[in-house]
This record gives structure tokens, C-alpha cells and sequence, in this order.
């Protein structure tokens, strides 16, 4: 009964409502169009291995997104009896698409910052991580346990992102040009290029758990960066006129405890 009230409640907003063109059309094939990287672990990555939480990535035959963020997509459009469509996009690519019309919302580990909320709404979030340093476990600075432990060290982040800002809180530090994923970024530190790179503590257990080589360093208190909380969450991102898509989420999401959350996101953990 409360699914189907929410999914009448949407059809009836979007019919009085003559000034949304939302691409957010229920009656038109009844999908929710979810655009993501599908190269962020544990929020979401490509695999050829179907099982029971992966999704077809939309135009890649035979390439399936599984992680967190799946896993979240699926509940939302399950809850609100749609149809679930994935497609993979780049990070910077993300708000244009959402913005064009190519997608319905943003499900892809984003922090809804103020400055991306002045051109998009964000749902209340949908999970919240730590922010550390990814380093090589023969490092020099393996065995900091304070942002001042890194003095001079060279950082690099991901381009468009939160981490890539924090690294400025880092004293002395030789901030590099960042780069475009988190393989890139694995490999720049491997490679002694970077001594270090800043990842939220779900993405660095991922890729800690595959690079034996590496490991992170989870700050306690105030010996880590200065973040807010638009920082240390994450949220679904969706236009700003799709307000009736906006309060369905938050619904959906007001249903789902922290401790589903933290077994989703652990289970990802371990299927990755």
C-alpha cells in the first residue's frame, strides 16, 4: 500500500505540475535511469560476473555494475515500483548528463557539497565515511598518525572531488595534478610517483584489500582533516525541479536503518 501510494502521489505531481519536463516520466517505460562511474569500489564498479546484486550496464552488452550504490539504486526503484537502468558515465560527466536529460539521478558516492547544490538538489544521504591516506606500506609515512606526519609529502587525489581539496589542510604539502581515477591514482603511489592519495575509508579498504603493497591510515579526532558534514556523506543527486522524485527518495531512504546500510556496504566490501 505505501509503495503504491508514493508511486500515485509521483504520477499525480508530474501530471498537475505543466512547467516540469522532467525526464522523470513514470508512465514512459516506468524506469529510473541511475548514472554512476562503475569504477569506484566499493560504491560501484563493472564486472563481467553476474550474481544477484548486479545490474546490466546500460549500452555495454555483456558488462554488469555491482557495489553499494547498486545495491541502494535497486532498493530505491524496487520501493518505488520501477525499473532499475544503470549507465556509466565519468565523474565530471555526472551533473551534465543529470542535467541534459541522459539520466534520472546521481547514485554514485557523491557528497552533496554547496557549491554542486547550487545547480542540483541532494536526497538526505545515504551513507557517511571517513576521509584517509592511502600510502605504500614501506613508506616513510606509513606510520604517521597525524596530518602533520605528512609534512611535505607528495598527494595527489582524484580530479573533481572533495579529497583533491583537502589535501591543501596537509602541511607543507607538494599537492599534485589530479588524476581522473582511482586506478590512476593506485598506480601513482605504486609507482612512487605520489606518496600519498586521500580516499574515503570504504574505497581505501578496497583497494587496500587488492594492493597488499598498500595500506591507509585512519585519523582519530582532531589529527585528521577539517570536514563538514556535507563532506563525510553521501547523497543521491537529482534536478531541481524533480521535486516529487526528490520527496519519494527521502521517503525510501527514512525507511533504511544504519545498520542495512553498513551491511550493504560491508557485504560490497567483500564481493569486490
Amino acid at each position: 500500500m505505501r509503495r503504491m501510494f508514493v508511486v500515485l502521489t509521483i504520477l499525480f505531481a508530474l501530471t498537475l505540475s505543466a512547467c516540469s519536463t522532467s525526464s522523470y516520466e513514470v508512465e514512459e517505460g516506468n524506469t529510473l535511469v541511475v548514472g554512476l562511474e562503475a569504477a569506484y569500489a566499493p560504491y560501484n564498479w563493472t564486472t563481467q560476473a553476474q550474481n544477484e546484486f548486479t545490474v546490466p550496464l546500460s549500452g555495454q552488452p555483456g558488462a554488469y555494475v555491482d557495489g553499494y550504490d547498486v545495491v541502494v539504486a535497486q532498493y530505491i526503484a524496487d520501493e518505488l515500483g520501477l525499473v532499475l537502468e544503470v549507465k556509466a558515465i565519468e565523474w565530471d560527466g555526472l551533473i551534465p548528463a543529470l542535467q541534459a536529460g541522459q539520466i534520472d539521478v546521481i547514485i554514485a558516492g557523491m557528497s552533496p557539497t554547496s557549491e554542486r547544490a547550487q545547480t542540483v538538489n541532494f536526497s538526505s544521504e545515504y551513507y557517511r565515511a571517513q576521509q584517509v591516506m592511502v600510502v605504500r606500506t614501506d613508506s616513510s609515512f606509513a606510520a604517521a598518525t597525524t596530518l602533520a606526519g605528512f609534512t611535505g609529502a607528495k598527494v595527489v587525489a582524484q580530479l573533481g572531488t572533495l579529497q583533491d581539496d583537502l589535501i591543501d589542510q596537509i602541511p607543507s604539502v607538494v599537492h599534485q595534478t589530479p588524476l581522473d581515477s582511482y586506478n590512476a591514482l593506485t598506480n601513482s603511489v605504486l609507482s612512487g610517483v605520489a606518496d600519498a592519495f586521500i580516499a574515503e575509508l570504504p574505497v581505501a579498504m578496497s583497494i587496500v584489500q587488492s594492493n597488499s603493497n598498500l595500506t591507509f591510515i585512519n585519523f582519530t579526532g582532531s589529527n585528521g582533516f577539517t570536514v563538514s558534514e556535507e563532506d563525510i556523506t553521501t547523497a543521491v543527486a537529482l534536478r531541481k525541479r524533480d521535486t516529487a522524485l526528490l520527496e519519494a527518495i527521502n521517503g525510501v531512504l527514512a525507511e533504511l536503518s544504519v545498520e542495512t546500510r553498513d551491511a550493504w556496504m560491508l557485504a560490497a566490501l567483500n564481493r569486490q
